[in-house]
This record gives C-alpha cells, structure tokens and sequence, in this order.
C-alpha cells in the first residue's frame, strides 16, 4: 500500500520525536536506583570530602540514594577508567579532579583519553594548598623551612597523594623555584600520607585546605603558607608562598564527570542540582569553612577547565620531568 506523501511525512516525523520523548522521559525519572560516585583516591582528602558533599545533597534532593565508592590506585585512574568504562546511563559517575588533568600526560599508557572520553557534569569547588609541617620541625616560617631544608638536604620528607598528585606538582613547583632537595615519598592518597605527617613520619606536605584546615587549626599542624596567589580569608594570618617565593601559585578543583554518551538531559539534571547546592547558604558557609570556593557553571564550562588545565598542566609535567609507567 502506498501512503500519501503528507501522512508519510506526519509519521516520519512522529518517529523521529517518540526517542527525544522517551529521553525526557528516563530523565524525568532518573534516578530510579542508587547511583554509585567513584572517588579516586582514598577517604579523607578533598577529592573524598567533596564528593561526600556533593552526594548527600544528591540524595537528599533526587530520591535515591548517591553512594561514595573509594577506588584508589595510580593516581586516581583506577577510578577513573572504572568509570569510563560504565555504562553511560547516569548510575556511575566520577569526582574529577585536576589530577586528571595532570595524568594525561604524566601517564604513556593509559587505556582511556579523559577530555574525550568522559561527559563533563559541573564544577564543585577550587581551593588552595596549604604548606604544612608537623609542628616538630623547627621551622615557622618559609624562609626558615628553605634555611631549613638547605642545611638538611636529602633529609627532609615530603608527602604527597601520588605520583603526579596536585600536591606533588605543588611540591615539586615549590623546590623548582627554591632549589631545595625534598625526598618525595607518594601515598595512595592525600588522606594517608596526612596520616603520617601528623604522626611525624613526614615533615611536610602541600595539601589541600579542605583536607587539613581543621589540623591547623587543632594545632595538630603547622600552615607555613597559602598557595594562591592572595591569602585565605579563613586563615588569614597565614601568608602566601609568594610572599616569599615571588610567582609561586597553585590550586586544587573538583567536579562531577559522567561516561561519554551520558544522554544530554541526565547530564543537565545533574548539573542543575550542582548548581543549586552551590547556591544553598549552607553549602557555601560549608565551602567557605573549609577555604573553598564555588566553581559554579554549565557543562560547557567544567568542560573547558578541563582541556585548558590539561594543555598547561603538560608543560609542568615536562619541565619537571615526572613521568609513571
């Protein structure tokens, strides 16, 4: 049977609308089981703090509830490539970090690119490091550690989350600009190695703000200095590197990443509800508490972080030569 043109074109078109609505649909009831938010590294660092944040208001706004699963091992990529792997369907997603961006190139054989195979959701948070030091050392100040740490060389452990890290690449900017040798000593983690700064085993580490404020604060350890390029307003008396070390900068960020092909309508749910937590007082006084600052945006946006930090961070990588297998 032939069918007139018109009616012809009336179900052609009707066929090409039924997948968008079915689309809107799933998304409209996404989610409908627990989602599971890969983190990186082990409890306790920022990347962990974050994305438990950013979870439970996930939970307590969408339904369902949003569970931290803690993958660590080689530098955030195990969790990574888990993810990347996943079904592109909204139930497993991603805290990204700007360790990503460090490790496509610090790493020759990864199994996954990460601008291209992964959907950026939002941004969470930026912050600083801080400069701390277990209160034994006798240090106070930076210009006292770099004394310190010229009259000790080799002797001096620095701590990091790993290979590549956000704070090792902050460490490693910080002996490149003030010829010191540091014995860099990598966990699988940030929450570990603060584990053993506070025990003494390490004298230093530049971790993140939200991980380690709350020592500082107990005096439990020592901030020698901010890593941005002006002082925290929750620390104020702390100064900054470049105080002292002039052109020193360096921070930390995170967001939510999905598998590639996330359907679009998942992802912006997602990120509408970011933004919204973003914009909740008590999720700014929370951020705030911990020397973080909103990274509120569109996909787009967390996108672009992500490719140019990948682009600048490779030329640190290269200069100072790290490299992993």
């Amino acid at each position: 049977m032939k069918l007139p043109r018109r009616k012809f074109l009336h179900l052609a078109a009707n066929a090409a609308v039924l997948p968008a609505l079915a689309r809107i649909a799933w998304a409209e009831s996404y989610p409908s089981r627990p989602v599971r938010v890969i983190v990186g590294f082990a409890p306790g660092g920022a990347t962990d703090i974050m994305g438990r944040l950013i979870s439970q208001w996930f939970s307590e706004h969408l339904g369902e509830p949003f569970i931290v699963e803690n993958r660590a091992g080689a530098g955030s990529n195990v969790g990574t490539e888990a993810v990347v792997n996943a079904a592109p369907d909204g139930y497993t997603l991603l805290v990204a970090t700007v360790v990503n961006a460090i490790n496509a190139s610090l790493y020759d054989k990864l199994h996954f690119d990460f601008v291209r195979d992964i959907a950026p959701v939002g941004g969470i948070h930026r912050e600083p490091f801080l400069m701390v030091v277990n209160p034994s050392l006798p240090a106070k100040t930076v210009p006292e550690f770099i004394a310190y740490a010229k009259a000790n060389g080799g002797k001096i452990n620095m701590a990091s989350g790993g290979v590549g890290s956000g704070n090792h690449l902050a460490g490693e900017l910080f002996k490149m600009m003030t010829g010191i040798d540091l014995v860099h000593v990598p966990y699988r983690g940030a929450g570990p190695a603060l584990i053993d700064l506070l025990a003494g085993q390490m004298q230093v580490l530049f971790a993140t703000m939200s991980s380690s404020i709350g020592y500082v604060r107990d005096d439990r350890l020592r901030a020698l200095g901010v890593t941005t390029a002006t002082r925290s307003p929750v620390l104020p008396d702390v100064p900054t590197v470049a105080e002292f070390v002039p052109g020193y900068e360096a921070s930390f960020w995170s967001g939510i990443a999905a598998p590639k092909n996330t359907p679009a309508e998942i992802v912006d749910k997602l990120n509408k509800e970011i933004n919204a937590a973003l914009a909740n007082p008590k999720m700014k006084a929370r951020l705030a508490d911990l020397g973080s600052t909103p990274l509120p945006g569109s996909p787009a946006d967390f996108g672009r972080l992500i490719a140019e930090d990948t682009e600048n961070l490779a030329k640190v990588v290269r200069f100072c030569g790290a490299k992993v297998e």
